[in-house]
């Protein structure tokens, strides 16, 4: 193999270094979120609030950082973060270290198109290679990954990742499953529901039932009032016109209420007002009434007991109306919760997060709902692959095999992929206490033995056939974060110069064909901002 003949002038690279540098600066501080053990970061904003999280994505959307390049990787990591729910700090230490390995051959003279070329040889070759491995799911392997996302075993943790592995397992799709919190209790107060609550749900007057059995359901999308016909005049100077439509409303109303019990209903849900008139008919004809539904509520509501949401009365029939065994309005604390069970569609259920105050459930629900995500994708993938950098270092073992192959310099290129790879297994050893050195060597002679799923216990610290010991990864995630890792560092190899421009004023000089490109690249910027929980 032939080395390169003369070294470049460096100055020409001068860009895509700092670029490098400002992007390792926050891979470096991420690496150790990493893994079951990873360490926790102190966010302090500028008026003195801390916050602590583990989380990779809360870190990087919350810290202030300004270089541009930095800033890719801030969108990144919130766009795979609101797709996949985990694998940031995973994706974010791979990135980092595929940029210091490039910077290093750089430095050794190899020129950035070569280093891309070799990286996508590398990455085309390990797709290959993790689909060779790939593993299929197990009903246990749910309960796995969901306690692996939530980091150590503790009991708390157990408990929360069974809710969630049997949630998907009986919903089988994240849209069947409704995620919200109360605050109060513990975290083993949270509970996985046959059906929906309405978080803040309540009778909308006191003569109707608190239990009802049997509910035949009318779901509404419009405030249930009535309002003054085409010319109907209607002044409040006026009393007589106050007390003729007053009467008017009165008829109208029990005439619509006459209707809803004629066809068969006993349940009212809107999600909008249900004024005092109404509620009044409604309590009278044994119905009851719940106003102030939130609109994605009473869609799954809908979904579950199989109702069709009307906005007219005109739409009234037995047709339209959903179905449940039971709806129970209940208390926490001091606010009124109700739920709806035994559906029609066995399929939605909900997960009710319980934690001791305000901000410790909130953090939880936003934990349960990225969980939730990513079982999804789970359960509909049903692949998986060894965890504990199992699959990380087999890959890493097989690419410097198929790297023997290559007569050209892009030997090296792939050699320098494949120790990228590695660099997952290391520091989930070093997070973990372990000695990253002597577990890495381990695992490759582990590995160059033939045993492909020998990775690291981190709980037990020690090397195992992870696949056996149910520690195992979701095969799309694997794919996904090798994907834009790469493509993400080629990205950044590319940028020979970095141009400060003035917006807004100079956008309107521009030619109508490039103002328009450039009011679409905002328009994305601003799609990929991230809304933590």
């Amino acid at each position: 193999m032939k080395n390169e003949k003369s070294m470049p002038n460096l100055d020409k690279y001068q860009t895509i270094f700092q670029n490098i540098n400002a992007i390792r600066v926050v891979t470096e501080t991420l690496k150790t979120t990493l893994g079951p053990y990873g360490f926790d970061k102190m966010l302090k904003d500028e008026v003195g609030d801390v916050a602590v999280t583990n989380s990779s994505a809360v870190v990087l959307y919350l810290a202030n950082i300004r270089h541009p390049a930095a800033k890719l990787l801030v969108s990144l990591g919130v766009v795979h973060n609101r797709e996949y729910g985990d694998g940031v700090a995973t994706l974010s230490t791979l990135i980092g270290e595929l940029l210091r390995n490039a910077q290093e051959l750089m430095l050794k003279g190899f020129h950035p198109a070569t280093i891309i070329e070799g990286y996508n040889l590398a990455l085309k070759k390990a797709r290959e290679f993790l689909k060779e491995l790939a593993l299929e799911l197990r009903k246990e392997d749910l309960y796995w990954i969901a306690l692996s996302y939530l980091g150590s075993p503790s009991n708390e943790n157990k408990y929360i990742a069974k809710i969630v592995a049997d949630a998907i397992e009986r919903a089988g799709s994240k849209d069947n499953i409704y995620v919200n919190y109360r605050p109060g209790g513990s975290v083993y107060d949270t509970k996985l529901i046959d059906g929906i609550f309405i978080d803040l749900g309540k009778r909308v007057h006191p003569d109707m039932p608190k239990v009802l059995r049997r509910a035949r359901i009318l779901c509404i999308n419009r405030e249930f009032t009535v309002r003054a016909p085409p010319g109907m005049k209607v002044s409040s100077k006026d009393p007589k016109s106050l007390l003729a439509f007053t009467e008017f409303k009165h008829r109208v109303t029990q005439y619509v209420v006459g209707l809803i019990k004629k066809i068969g209903a006993n349940v009212v849900l809107c999600d909008k007002n249900i004024d005092e008139i109404a509620m009044y008919y409604l309590a009278r004809a044994g119905i009851l009434g719940v106003r102030d539904v939130e609109p994605d509520v009473l869609e799954l509501i809908a979904k579950a007991t199989g109702a069709t949401i009307i906005s007219n009365a005109r739409d009234l029939s037995p047709e339209v109306l959903g179905y449940a065994e039971l709806i129970v309005e209940d208390k926490i604390g001091m606010e009124e919760i109700m739920y709806i069970t035994g559906c029609k569609n066995k399929n939605v259920c909900s997960i009710l997060v319980r934690g001791g105050s305000e901000v410790n459930a909130m953090e939880m629900k936003r934990k349960v709902e990225s969980l939730v995500t990513l079982m999804d994708k789970v359960y509909k993938s049903k692949k998986v692959v060894a965890g504990g950098g199992a699959i990380e270092v087999e890959l890493a073992k097989r690419l410097r095999k198929y790297a023997k192959t290559i007569p050209s310099k892009l030997q090296i290129v792939v050699e320098a992929y494949a120790n990228a790879l590695e660099s997952i297994p290391r520091y989930l050893a070093y997070n973990a206490g372990m000695n990253e050195l002597d577990i890495l060597l381990e695992l490759r002679k582990r590995h160059a033995n033939g045993e492909q799923n020998a990775g690291i216990d981190c709980n037990n610290k020690e090397i195992v056939d992870t696949y056996k010991r149910g520690i195992v990864d979701f095969y799309d995630l694997k794919e996904i974060i090798l994907i834009r890792a790469t493509e993400f560092v080629n990205s950044i190899l590319k940028i020979d110069d970095v141009i400060y421009v003035k917006r807004k004023k100079k956008e309107e000089r521009l030619p109508p064909e490039i103002r328009e490109e450039v009011r679409k690249a905002e328009r994305v910027r601003k799609m990929l901002r991230f809304k933590s929980g």
